[in-house]
């Protein structure tokens, strides 16, 4: 017996005293929540859309999923690139931090990567010259504003600048872009949205389940 008792208190001595429940419950938390704020940082963050600025591939009350990790892994707080993997491309839809309060997250597609001549004539687009075609737009009025009073319509030409894109919304007519406040810093730029989990619609009070599993173009 005594033989047993001793090998017991070696044994506990040797390997420590066993965890409890609740030491165990606390340790799978904090490993779920670094796991979760890793890949929130670095791979892919939810964001819900607050406006129609990118009606209508984007309703009010959609939420997507946007890959951080598409365009290299940044450094928190300096949004310093450490790993490039890609770079934004016309057509894309990307979020990214508000030039004009970087508290705040806008989303908008890429019209104009750096060294693009970029210039909007009655409502039409032009990228280098040439007229950019997007079936994904929607203008909500016919109405064209003169440049002297607005550049919703006509502005331009300009050129962006190394390290900067000229985003602008789906719905021409209603989006606060780079018309009106100017370019977005590569390193202001957090990610891709690729695709739409879950969609609520306010109005009607319900789920918009066709739009669910979207992915965005």
């Amino acid at each position: 017996m005594k033989n047993k008792e001793n090998l017991k208190k070696a044994g506990e001595e040797k390997g420590g005293k066993p965890k409890s429940k609740l030491r165990e419950n606390i340790e799978a938390i904090v490993i779920a929540v670094i796991l979760a704020l890793f890949i929130r940082a670095f791979i892919v963050q939810a964001f819900k859309i607050p406006s129609g600025s990118m009606e209508p591939t984007l309703l009010v009350g959609d939420h997507i999923l946007v890959n951080k990790f598409i365009y290299g892994v940044k450094i928190p707080v300096t949004n310093t690139t450490i790993i490039p993997v890609s770079e934004p491309e016309r057509g894309d839809i990307i979020v990214f931090e508000y030039p004009l309060d970087e508290d705040k997250d806008f989303i908008k597609r890429v019209v104009g990567i750096p060294g693009d001549v970029v210039e909007v004539k009655d409502k039409k687009v032009y990228v280098n010259g040439r007229l950019f075609n997007d079936f994904r737009i929607k203008h909500s009025g016919n109405e064209i504003l003169p440049e002297s009073k607005s550049s919703r319509d006509n502005f331009g030409p300009v050129t962006v600048p190394e390290n900067c894109y000229f985003v602008m919304g789906d719905n021409r007519d209603d989006s606060y872009d780079s018309r009106f406040w100017g370019f977005v810093k590569e390193s202001a730029v957090k990610g891709e949205a690729f695709i739409i989990y879950w969609s609520w619609d306010s109005d009607e009070f319900g789920v918009r389940w066709h739009r669910i599993g979207d992915v965005l173009q």
